[in-house]
């Protein structure tokens, strides 16, 4: 990460623009990661969507938020909105699962899930976004994340003060070290 102070301004530039892929499983799991697939998982594109699927490579608030609020896109490949919504998710750097529906089978879950058909559906947690709204959404991703990761401190933590008391040095501690 490069920061720069211009006008008194400190501003964070990061790696935006890595490559992500799209990782298909052999379950029909949809994830995003940042890692190139493994040979036993082939990749199906890439994009610029947020890693997803192994909160190992997460930051850690930002795992922990996507432990306890899961973000799950329920798509088709005819959807104009599910392009829209997979976009905004995409764009705001949200880790997501995304799951095409595309069989009979996969249709009656949607229904037993949802209650209708309707797409784009979105899950954050056990909150359902059901149709595409980019203002509804947003409210509810925003609300999933952590206060603390939405605003970075704009001056640095003070540094510590040095030890009140000078270290003592003994002949079994000649250097003074106090644990």
């Amino acid at each position: 990460m490069l920061a720069t102070a211009v006008g008194g301004t400190l501003l964070l530039v990061g790696a935006a623009q890595a490559q992500v892929y799209r990782v298909v499983g052999p379950d029909g799991r949809v994830t995003f990661s940042d890692k190139p697939p493994t040979q036993a998982t082939p990749a199906v594109s890439s994009g610029s969507a947020a890693p997803g699927g192994g909160g190992a490579a997460l930051p850690y608030q930002l795992n922990q938020t996507v432990q306890r609020y899961p973000v799950t896109l329920y798509t088709s490949s005819t959807c104009a909105p599910c392009n829209s919504g997979r976009n905004l998710l995409s764009n705001r750097g949200v880790p997501f699962t995304e799951k095409t529906v595309e069989t009979n089978d996969d249709i009656a879950a949607l229904q037993r899930l949802a209650g209708n058909n309707s797409l784009p559906l979105l899950t954050i947690g056990g909150q359902q976004l059901k149709g595409f709204s980019d203002s509804e959404w947003s409210q509810y991703l925003d609300a999933a994340a952590p206060a603390a990761q939405a605003a970075e401190p704009a001056e640095p933590a003070p540094a510590p003060a040095g030890p009140s008391v000078a270290p003592q040095r003994t002949t079994t501690n000649p250097t003074g070290i106090r644990f």
